[in-house]
């Protein structure tokens, strides 16, 4: 799974990055971490309007779910979706077909398991840069008040070898877009699915990092949360910086 993203960069750096105005750029702050179990609202820019960028809830509610109560049970189960059975997948087959959306990120966290622990890891792309994941989104109504919810989910695929060792029990990794292939995932045509496959390893660096990712203290949303940290039990680690490679 992949449920903790951080977003450190400003509103004016998305806007020029995805070539798109804010939409309710007042309620966006940026996160050093964020939780996906926390359905927090997050910065989306969809297929239906690539030229705007939208603050969606995590964790997708289906158009036909029928009240409140179901909507907040299943949502428990779509902040991601398996990249493999969105076109099967009830719960994620309309926006397969109409609600392809990319998802701003400039690093995810991800769990290593060791000798019956796990370990945290940063993970982002070499260059340092914003990059988007391949989402899906849809907008519920609540049928009790009327408000229209829009909503999203992150999509997965199968680990490259970096997540392999990093994500070492599931051997999943989020979907990360190349910027020549966000385009092509927001067009929603057949081609768009090729994306959806490991992105390269040589592209991407990762380090342990202390716990605080899984704190509920507000001080988890800071520097320190994305800093390197020795665990020296754990192997494949170098020794002074941290890093897995």
């Amino acid at each position: 799974m992949c449920v903790f993203l951080s977003l450190r960069a400003d509103k004016a750096h998305l806007m020029k990055r995805f070539d798109a105005s804010f939409i309710e750029e007042e309620l966006f702050g940026s996160r050093y971490v964020q939780s996906a179990f926390e359905y927090p609202r997050w910065p989306v820019v969809t297929s239906g309007n690539p030229r705007e960028i939208r603050l969606m809830r995590w964790g997708l509610i289906p158009s036909w779910i029928k009240d409140l109560d179901s909507a907040l049970k299943i949502r428990i189960n779509t902040v991601n979706a398996r990249s493999e059975t969105i076109q099967e997948k009830p719960a994620f087959r309309k926006a397969a077909r109409t609600g392809h959306c990319l998802v701003p990120a400039d690093g995810f966290f991800e769990f290593r398991e060791y000798q019956g622990k796990k370990y945290p890891y940063f993970i982002k792309i070499a260059e340092d840069e914003l990059f988007a994941l391949a989402g899906l989104c849809e907008e519920w109504t609540d049928p009790s008040t009327g408000e229209l919810i829009p909503t999203f989910t992150v999509l997965t695929t199968v680990a490259n070898p970096l997540m392999e060792i990093i994500h070492n029990r599931k051997k999943r990794m989020p979907v990360l877009l190349q910027k020549e292939g966000e385009g092509i995932w927001l067009t929603r045509e057949s081609a768009a699915f090729d994306l959806l496959k490991p992105f390269p390893d040589e592209q991407m660096k990762a380090w342990p990092v202390s716990r605080l990712i899984t704190s509920r203290d507000p001080a988890r949303n800071s520097p320190k949360v994305q800093e390197p940290v020795e665990y020296p039990e754990l192997p494949g680690t170098n020794s002074g910086q941290g890093f897995l490679f």
